[in-house]
């Protein structure tokens, strides 16, 4: 019996695992960040595709390292709210980084469905799987009245998602970073 230790430790880990995980979907497990997703997370962030459109994204490891940082300790005014891992389950490899953000525009508080979906897993539908998810985990588990996505208006792909999960062009907007679409939905009656 040496090092098998007890039925309480053998059930911790699945646990740990369990209490990470957000959201399921057919294709993805959506739950938050670990450490060991630095690396994954640093090839997501060098794809020049993903640096087109959200040109605030860190741009050094040691800049990835720390905005994973902030998303291991989770949004501190929002805890429900973040950006969490995607991953494939059938290889258990980083898909990409989706979900709920908080923000303000135009003096509104609004809850942006995120997704950025990695160059080897794009054109397979997988951020139209993860938005989806995202919606409804928005609309009936946080009780969210209204969400928002936030787009490069030279962002077809991302643009075609948002139409996708229900969403209808609002309006242009300007922020600090430069002009992007807003595509809003309320929650269905």
């Amino acid at each position: 019996m040496a090092g098998r230790g007890t039925a309480e430790d053998q059930v911790r880990p699945i646990l740990i695992r369990v209490s990470m995980q957000i959201l399921e979907t057919d294709r993805l497990i959506i739950r938050h960040f670990v450490q060991a997703d630095l690396d994954s997370l640093y090839k997501l962030y060098c794809d020049p595709e993903a640096k087109k459109y959200i040109p605030d994204a860190p741009q050094t490891y040691n800049e990835t390292r720390e905005e994973l940082e902030w998303y291991l300790n989770g949004h501190p005014e929002h805890p429900n709210l973040g950006l969490w891992a995607a991953v494939d389950k059938s290889t258990h490899q980083l898909a990409g980084r989706v979900g709920l953000l908080p923000w303000v525009i135009d003096s509104h508080n609004e809850v942006e469905v995120a997704y950025l979906i990695a160059k080897d897993y794009r054109k397979q539908g997988l951020a139209t799987e993860a938005a989806l998810a995202l919606l409804k985990y928005g609309f009936e588990r946080l009780q969210l009245s209204r969400l928002v996505c936030v787009i490069d208006q030279d962002n077809t792909p991302s643009i075609k998602v948002a139409e996708k999960i229900g969403m209808r062009f609002e309006k242009h907007g300007r922020d600090e970073i430069g002009p992007f679409l807003l595509y809003s939905r309320n929650k269905p009656l």
